[in-house]
């Protein structure tokens, strides 16, 4: 291996380790937002999900906000049990169950949702606008690479 190609491995090391520590900063600061609401980031993301994208098959939920599927149907339960989110049966296929927010749960996210997103815009105020979208065309391009 030559000397240019083990500083662009370093290189490449690097940027992965910075952009995981940007990445647990970013994420643990949303985490603490979001439990002021009184919310788990599991909970608030099926109901972001459901209040931005409506009504979702449970089968779809977890591939969507990228947590386990095992893991939906406890998350929904917590949520129908503070009378955030309901399940409705598909008439059409009954091995099919929709998750569906409920006025409450819409009620609380119109509240909260205008506060969680200025907290994330605030966390990138130090960026420009040119410069965040740069980085989200960068990012997708680290994001779409195709493994070998």
């Amino acid at each position: 291996m030559n000397e240019t190609n083990r500083d662009e491995i370093e290189l490449s090391l690097k940027l992965f380790i910075v952009l995981s520590r940007a990445h647990r900063k970013i994420n643990d600061s949303a985490n603490k937002s979001i439990a002021e609401f009184s919310l788990n980031p599991t909970e608030f993301a099926v109901l972001e999900l459901l209040y931005h994208k409506g009504n979702q098959p449970l089968q779809h939920i977890g591939e969507k906000i990228l947590i386990a599927s095992g893991s939906i149907t406890y998350v929904v339960d917590k949520l129908e049990k503070k009378g955030l989110v309901v399940r409705n049966p598909c008439s059409a296929d009954r091995r099919v169950i929709y998750a569906e927010i409920t006025d409450s749960g819409n009620t609380l996210m119109n509240e909260i949702f205008p506060i969680h997103e200025q907290f994330l815009h605030e966390q990138m105020s130090d960026l420009s606008n040119e410069e965040k979208n740069f980085l989200i065309h960068l990012l997708k391009k680290i994001g779409y690479h195709e493994t070998k």
